[in-house]
């Protein structure tokens, strides 16, 4: 299981689609997802007091487009190289950083 922060505005922009896409695979190439490991790092680092926060809890063996890479600190993250197929989302809770 690997997981994917986002906010709940975005989730229900594409309520109507078979696919989710978050604008960091517009602009950056990728969707950016992490471990239950880095997760607690991810929200300190980058959603530290939003709130509204949704954590897509997502089925790796659905997702075709997924590799871990290298990342700044020599820490391996999972990157998906495409839209996520909602029939990969196995679970939307709802959540605020902290």
């Amino acid at each position: 299981m690997i997981y994917h922060v986002t906010h709940q505005t975005a989730w229900l922009q594409q309520a109507g689609s078979d696919l989710f896409e978050p604008e960091s695979l517009k602009t950056e190439g990728f969707v950016h997802c992490c471990t239950h490991e880095q997760l607690e790092g991810v929200l300190s680092r980058y959603f530290a007091g939003q709130s509204e926060l949704l954590l897509l809890h997502l089925d790796e063996m659905r997702l075709p487009y997924l590799k871990y890479e290298m990342v700044t600190g020599e820490e391996s993250f999972p990157h998906i190289y495409g839209p996520i197929p909602k029939q990969a989302i196995v679970r939307v809770e709802p959540m605020d950083a902290e």
